[in-house]
C-alpha cells in the first residue's frame, strides 16, 4: 500500500515507532471491536507472555480451555498475526556426541518395541547451554511414553558423572518394571562403564541408537529443541548456579507440569500421566 508521500505503511510505522498491526486497527471503525475480541485478544496476550513459543494450535487450545468453549484456528490466526503473536523462528540444534570410542555399543531396540505405557522406555541425551563466558552441559532422561522429564543434571562437564547423576535422579523417581529399556546415542558417556553398569544393576536392558543417525532417537532431540527455543535462547544466565535454577525451574514447573504436547491430546506429561488409569493405559501418539 503506497500513500501521496510515496512512503509505504511498513516504512512510516518504522519511523513512527509504531506497529502495523496498530496502524489497519486504528482504520477500522470503533464498532467493529466488539468487546469479545477485545476479551479474546487480551486471554491471547496473556498466554503468549507465558507461552511465546506458542503457534495457532497450541494458542487455540489454550484459549478454548481459557474461555470454556471452542475457538476458531482462522479467527485466532489472523488475530496473532495482527497483534503480531507469531512465535519466533527456532535455532538450529547442534548435537554434541563423541561416539569414537572403543566401549560396548548395544542394539537400536526401540523399532522393534511397541511402547504402551510409562516406564517400558526412557530415552536420554546431552546438550550443551552457553553462558556468558563458559559452556555447561546438559544430560536428561524421559520417559518415552508421557514425554515427561524423569532426570536431569548440570554441569560444566560433559564427564560420565554428568549422565550418572542424571540417571540416579530418574531411578530415584521411578520404579523400575522387568524390560524396561533405556536408549540413547552412542557418545562415549553412555557407553561408559559407570553408566552402563548402573543400568545393569537395576535390571535395565540397554539400547543405541545406528551410527550416524539421530533420528533413532528424535523424541530426545525435539526435546532438546524445544527446551532451546522456550527457555535457553530466551534467557541470560549468570553462571552455573543461575542457569541450574533456572533450568530446573523451567523442566520440573514449566515443562512436566504446564507444557501442553499435540501427542498427549495437548496436555502436559503431568497431567497426561495423572489421566493414565493401572493397568489401561492410554493411547500415546507416536
Amino acid at each position: 500500500m503506497k500513500t501521496g508521500t510515496e512512503l509505504s505503511v511498513a516504512q512510516m510505522c518504522t519511523l513512527s515507532d509504531f506497529s502495523r498491526a496498530g496502524y489497519y486497527r486504528s482504520l477500522k471503525p470503533a464498532a467493529k471491536q466488539t468487546q469479545e475480541d477485545l476479551k479474546l485478544r487480551d486471554a491471547m496476550h496473556r498466554i503468549a507472555l507465558d507461552w511465546p513459543a506458542y503457534g495457532s494450535r497450541r494458542m487455540t487450545r489454550e484459549l478454548s480451555k481459557l474461555v470454556g468453549r471452542k475457538v476458531n484456528r482462522k479467527r485466532v490466526q489472523r488475530l496473532m498475526r495482527e497483534d503480531n503473536l507469531l512465535c519466533l523462528t527456532k535455532r538450529k540444534f547442534v548435537v554434541t556426541t563423541d561416539s569414537a570410542h572403543p566401549l560396548t555399543i548395544y542394539q537400536n531396540l526401540p523399532p522393534s518395541m511397541e511402547v504402551t505405557g510409562i516406564n517400558q522406555l526412557w530415552i536420554a541425551d546431552i546438550t550443551y547451554i552457553r553462558l556468558e563466558e563458559e559452556f555447561v552441559y546438559l544430560a536428561v532422561v524421559l520417559d518415552r511414553y508421557s514425554r515427561r522429564v524423569i532426570g536431569w543434571s548440570l554441569d560444566d562437564t560433559m564427564a560420565e558423572s554428568l549422565t550418572v547423576a542424571a540417571l540416579k535422579m530418574a531411578l530415584s523417581e521411578r520404579e523400575v518394571p522387568p524390560g524396561l529399556v533405556h536408549h540413547s546415542d552412542r557418545g562415549v558417556q553412555y557407553a561408559a562403564h559407570g553408566y552402563t553398569q548402573l543400568l545393569r544393576e537395576n535390571g535395565i536392558t540397554i539400547s543405541m541408537s545406528r551410527k550416524g543417525n539421530p533420528w533413532d532417537n528424535a523424541a530426545c532431540e525435539s526435546f532438546m529443541k524445544t527446551l532451546k527455543h522456550e527457555e535457553v535462547n530466551r534467557t541470560e544466565y549468570r553462571n552455573l548456579a543461575d542457569a541450574r535454577a533456572r533450568i530446573g525451574h523451567f523442566l520440573e514447573s514449566v515443562y512436566n507440569e504446564r507444557r501442553m504436547h499435540s501427542s498427549l491430546s495437548y496436555r502436559s506429561p503431568n497431567e497426561f500421566e495423572s489421566s493414565l488409569a493401572p493397568g489401561s493405559p492410554e493411547k500415546a501418539a507416536a
